[in-house]
């Protein structure tokens, strides 16, 4: 692994890891009031052009951190949905 793989590597866990607290924080509230769907649904869609452009390079570091990203904010998305729903029916 090269230098510029544990780079890149690095900077994509900590990306993928800045979300985790907004995760922690939905779970612990159970609300994602704060969270618009506009910014997720962009950011979603972002990240799954990382993971193509990941895969279209053959990089690693590029498609294995931008893919548990995106995992990650569709666990978000489907926390936001599940307590908007919650709400409602309230």
């Amino acid at each position: 692994m090269s230098a510029l793989d544990i780079l890149g590597l690095t900077a994509g866990t900590l990306t993928t890891i800045s979300f985790m607290p907004q995760m922690l924080r939905i779970l612990k509230r159970r609300s994602a009031d704060d969270l618009s769907y506009g910014a997720l649904a962009f950011f979603i869609i972002g990240i799954s052009l990382w993971v193509w452009y990941g895969i279209a390079l053959h990089s690693m570091p590029i498609l294995l951190t931008n893919a548990v990203t995106l995992a990650l904010n569709f666990s978000i998305l489907v926390l936001k949905i599940t307590h908007d729903r919650r709400r409602v029916s309230e």
